[in-house]
């Protein structure tokens, strides 16, 4: 199976600005971010990014990136363009890596791919985990996912609350990479923000109003830190 990588990379985050280039022993964020995705067997990896600063840190450290334009609002609509630009196929498969996952394992980044791979009929593949303690049930910044006894995703939610109290579903912490087709992807960068997607700022919610098929399956490896904000930097130095 040939799939491609991009790592949509935006500059000015909202938390943590330029944080894919803060350097961990001498190397970029992103670097460490680049190195799993060609870790995973991919055919193809890129980083598409808004920001001509991190089109020069990728570049030397000797990978491939594309400049995009500056008026996109999500990682999904950075890789349209991407997509739009080289002509791929629509049947090509595109894992979406955030450039803030330096710890990401490539073994996950395989798994997801493979995962919608293996169901035609799925439209997004995304990967969950375990939560961590009551801390991280009610912790907004983590994304609550549940799913079904195929594994089709049935929510998605910042808060528990959202799941109600049903005694015969798990909610377990989404893990924020997709792997898709890049017609699908297209396709839904060009729908309109929907209802729930504005209430829990879940770009997946607009793919559940328009009837979508997500596939969620527990990551084989445990995916580390994420880089949103300067205290997650400061843990990632002490364990990298």
């Amino acid at each position: 199976m040939d799939f491609k990588v991009v790592i949509p990379a935006h500059y000015a985050s909202t938390r943590l600005p330029g944080k894919v280039l803060l350097e961990v022993h001498g190397k970029p964020i992103i670097e460490y971010v680049y190195r799993n995705a060609c870790a995973s067997g991919a055919a193809h990896v890129l980083v598409a990014t808004d920001d001509s600063r991190i089109i020069e840190a990728v570049q030397a450290f000797g990978a491939e990136a594309c400049l995009t334009s500056t008026e996109h609002t999500s990682g999904s609509d950075r890789i349209a363009e991407v997509i739009q630009r080289n002509t791929w196929p629509e049947d090509t498969i595109i894992v979406n890596l955030q450039a803030d996952e330096p710890m990401m394992p490539g073994e996950n980044i395989a798994q997801v791919a493979a995962n919608l791979d293996r169901h035609p009929a799925v439209d997004i593949a995304t990967l969950c985990t375990g939560l961590e303690g009551g801390h991280e049930a009610s912790d907004p910044n983590v994304v609550k996912v549940v799913h079904d006894r195929d594994n089709i995703a049935t929510g998605f939610s910042r808060s528990m609350e959202a799941f109600g109290e049903s005694a015969d579903q798990t909610v377990y912490r989404h893990v924020g990479i997709y792997a898709y087709r890049a017609g699908y992807l297209c396709r839904f960068t060009r729908w309109p923000r929907s209802r729930l997607e504005k209430k829990e700022s879940l770009e997946q919610m607009r793919a559940f109003e328009h009837g979508s098929l997500i596939h969620v399956e527990m990551c084989r490896s445990a995916p580390g830190i994420g880089v949103d904000t300067q205290e997650d930097y400061e843990a990632l130095l002490q364990v990298l």
